[in-house]
């Protein structure tokens, strides 16, 4: 009927905890949503309100799945910004929301749980830090060994419809007629793009901003990128003519267009931008990243004189650019392979600066990136008490992770904001648990 404990298949036996079918209709937390939130939420309150029932409930057949693909089957825990106010710029929603939450819980503190647990953290040179393993399975270990020593209980396969109250306990009633009773609920659910994390948390009371896609790579069909799949550019930087929307980065050429960190932060900070547009819209690269027109063009006029006769579509060591990528942008310009600098044309030079720091691409649609989908939107920050992450609404409600209206961009910023919310939220349940008695 359910698949109880599905994954937690490398835990030693004697530590699994079992459903009790007999008695399992009262929980004292409910948590929906077998992510990186709900197991943090549902270990922090089973280990501070012992020994009460914990209940994780996952509509899909496995857990953790964003953990295991994150980073590239690395899991890019967090990221090394250890001060709560610098921390927050990276989050396009919830920037000032998340002062208070990451001055009780942030990356520090998430740092030393991981260590107790047994998850040592190296940083790599752009801040991400990751298991010293280098594996995700390191992590989702970490998170099911914890939970099964707390006795949290899982039903796998299991899929919310709605929350309701009924003589003060909730009533989580499935989409196929079950329920479930609990003293208290954890919504976790993840982003509400397919439809569900909103449902239940309307069903509530709460309004919920409407989900767009964040975090996604530019489809663009140009001669320019064309064959050039694989391309990594170290330090570019995309801007949006008309807007102040501005990212620097790496940047990768694609099968289907542009993607990479630059990519994809300006995709989280313009994604409302992006959507209403219908995800058609011009882009401006600047491919040396800190250059412009008048400093290339010096760039260029200095290589005429310095190497007269060396061939224009050698390159410039100055800019460090992929070979193929400056050849094809020489093309376009109208500039010969074969040309040498004292042979360069000034409208030809004059086109190639342009090409270099500010040349345009037509956006025509947004491709998921499959490490680091993360959806804008959720339920509304002013409905939350954001020191507990319970319902302003219906108390006994909290929420954590994507399912609120926070989203951060790429490099361990969203699942930072995961174990954040899921841990504040766990204390004050089981806060609110002991006080209940």
């Amino acid at each position: 009927m359910f698949g109880a404990f599905a994954l937690y298949s490398q835990v030693p036996a004697s530590i699994i905890p079992t459903v009790n079918t007999s008695h399992s209709s009262d929980y004292d937390l409910v948590v929906i949503g077998g992510g990186a939130a709900g197991y943090f939420g549902a270990i922090t309150f089973a280990e501070l309100a012992a020994p009460a029932r914990t209940l994780i409930l996952e509509r899909t057949g496995s857990v953790l799945g964003k953990v295991r693909i994150s980073g590239g089957g690395r899991c890019n825990v967090t990221h090394d910004c250890e001060l709560p106010q610098p921390l927050t710029t990276h989050y396009p929603r919830g920037e000032r929301s998340l002062l208070g939450p990451f001055h009780q819980w942030g990356v520090p503190e998430t740092i030393a749980w991981f260590a107790a647990a047994g998850v040592e953290l190296h940083t790599e040179a752009d801040g991400r830090m990751f298991p010293t393993t280098n594996q995700s399975e390191t992590v989702i270990h970490c998170l099911q060994d914890a939970a099964a020593r707390h006795q949290v209980e899982l039903l796998t396969k299991w899929e919310v419809a709605e929350l309701s109250r009924e003589e003060g306990l909730w009533r989580v009633t499935s989409t196929s007629g079950s329920m479930i009773r609990a003293r208290a609920v954890l919504l976790a659910s993840g982003g509400i793009r397919s439809g569900g994390g909103e449902r239940i948390a309307s069903s509530a009371g709460h309004r919920v901003v409407s989900p767009v896609a964040s975090l996604f790579t530019f489809k663009i069909a140009d001669s320019r990128l064309a064959d050039l799949a694989g391309l990594s550019v170290p330090h570019a930087a995309i801007s949006i003519p008309g807007t102040k929307l501005l990212s620097e980065g790496p940047c990768l050429v694609t099968h289907w267009g542009l993607s990479g960190p630059a990519i994809l932060k300006l995709s989280a900070w313009g994604a409302r931008e992006f959507a209403a547009r219908d995800y058609r819209f011009e882009i401006r690269v600047n491919w040396t990243g800190t250059e412009n027109r008048e400093s290339i063009d010096h760039l260029l006029r200095q290589a005429r004189e310095l190497q007269p006769k060396r061939r224009v579509g050698s390159g410039l060591a100055d800019l460090r650019l992929p070979s193929r990528l400056w050849q094809r942008l020489c093309e376009h310009s109208g500039v010969s392979q074969e040309l040498i600098w004292s042979h360069l044309p000034k409208d030809c030079r004059q086109r190639l600066a342009e090409e270099l720091v500010g040349g345009a691409y037509q956006v025509t649609g947004q491709s998921l990136n499959k490490d680091e989908f993360v959806t804008a939107g959720g339920v509304t920050l002013s409905e939350v008490h954001l020191r507990t992450m319970e319902s302003k609404l219906a108390p006994g409600l909290y929420f954590a992770g994507e399912v609120l209206d926070v989203d951060g961009v790429t490099g361990g910023f969203n699942f930072q904001a995961a174990w954040t919310t899921a841990r504040l939220a766990g204390e004050a349940a089981a806060a609110r648990h002991r006080g209940l008695g």
